[in-house]
């Protein structure tokens, strides 16, 4: 059973269409970056939850999600049309292994989201723990849209405090743009072009990856990964890479 709280929401922005975050405050135990609570509304006498990752980092409040509508989805719509000074319903605690806590130290710590999936990358990345277990982090963030590439000061902010030691990719698939890469991170992956843009190689000897976004990018780059002798990580069998599995 969940342990609900009430938080109020202190913060929306809507990046592009359908693409949101919304900062709340909210009484949650401490948590890891990379970890996920519910978030839920009381829509016609029914509570309903989902899964959200935690964009902001452990140390920082308020709590932030970021997230997209979704056509039909029985929360989304309630979701972004919360204003300020709005109650939502949240878990207390926290959950999830999608987190660097168990993971072996590396040279490079490749990142790679599509969508909504960055949330969760700025919260680890706004953490020590990235820093002093790899050399390198090289974020991948795959869009469909220029437009849906939200969150680029405070990446451009991240680069310049950590310099060469982290590398910021987009990859857009629907449309060029002078500055990202073309195409999907699956085919950018098994074409060689995304290491070639980071100036690194993607082994087991010197990588460790996390995925989170899509669930057909996720699949598919778990079969080019292990193709290449990459091996998923559990908290007690470590391993090349990380995914997240809310249900």
């Amino acid at each position: 059973m969940n342990d609900w709280v009430k938080g109020e929401i202190v913060a929306k922005r809507q990046w592009a269409e359908g693409l949101y975050s919304l900062q709340f405050d909210a009484p949650i135990n401490p948590f890891y970056a990379g970890q996920y609570i519910k978030v839920a509304l009381d829509v016609v006498g029914e509570r309903i939850g989902r899964p959200y990752s935690l964009a902001n980092p452990p140390h920082e409040r308020p709590l932030e999600i970021f997230f997209n509508e979704v056509n039909g989805g029985s929360l989304t719509a309630s979701l972004s049309a919360l204003q300020v000074g709005d109650a939502l319903w949240v878990t207390a605690d926290a959950g999830g292994i999608f987190t660097l806590e168990t993971v072996q130290p590396a040279e490079n710590l490749w990142l790679l989201a599509t969508g909504t999936g960055l949330g969760v990358y700025l919260s680890i990345l706004r953490t020590s723990a990235p820093w002093e277990r790899f050399q390198r982090v090289i974020l991948v963030h795959g869009v469909r849209q220029v437009a849906d590439l939200a969150y680029q000061t405070l990446l451009a902010a991240l680069q310049q405090q950590h310099g060469e030691r982290l590398q910021v990719l987009t990859a857009v698939s629907r449309e060029a743009h002078p500055n990202a890469l073309s195409g999907r991170i699956t085919a950018l992956l098994s074409s060689g072009q995304l290491e070639t843009a980071a100036g690194a190689t993607l082994t087991p000897a010197d990588s460790h990856v996390m995925l989170c976004g899509n669930s057909a990018m996720i699949k598919d780059a778990k079969v080019i990964l292990e193709a290449r002798g990459l091996t998923r990580h559990r908290r007690h069998t470590p391993g090349h890479y990380t995914t997240e599995h809310y249900h």
